[in-house]
């Protein structure tokens, strides 16, 4: 668990930044007047972030070659992470953001186990249990309570 510490405390972060990040990019899209423009901006933002960063650590721009030995399909994560972004700009303003995090999380988790258990795109095998089930009810029962109050 020592180990585990770290990764854990980021992915809680990541996750507890991603509603400002909503908020942000939906007072920019109220701005502009054009909620998919928003997530075009948060995109080009963040490849330049993330290009500084790639300056910052030295990284070897001469293995970008090695990309073209990436199966196809994997480029569509760009067109899922653009659609998920702009998705949410467009919806927390109608469902509120609670609402909206809280069945984006249920649909990550629903189908986070169904990866899971059938090991797909190259993942690790981990089988749906009773467990994982209950934990997966007792989420969308959150929503449901979001949603009445």
């Amino acid at each position: 668990m020592k180990t585990q510490l770290i990764p854990i405390l980021l992915a809680i972060i990541a996750g507890a930044v991603l509603p400002f990040q909503a908020v942000l990019n939906i007072q920019l899209g109220k701005t502009v007047q054009q909620p998919v423009f928003a997530a075009f901006a948060s995109f080009v933002l963040g490849a330049i972030g993330l290009f500084i960063y790639l300056i910052i650590i030295k990284f070897d721009f001469s293995t970008i070659i090695l990309a073209k030995n990436a199966s196809p399909v994997v480029w569509l994560a760009g067109i899922l992470g653009a659609f998920y972004v702009a998705a949410v700009i467009i919806l927390a303003p109608k469902l509120g953001t609670a609402l909206t995090f809280g069945l984006v999380v249920a649909g990550q988790m629903t189908i986070s186990l169904i990866l899971d258990h059938h090991g797909l795109l190259g993942l690790p095998v981990k089988q749906i249990n009773w467990q994982r089930i209950l934990g997966i009810i007792m989420l969308l029962l959150g929503v449901i309570i979001i949603r009445k109050y």
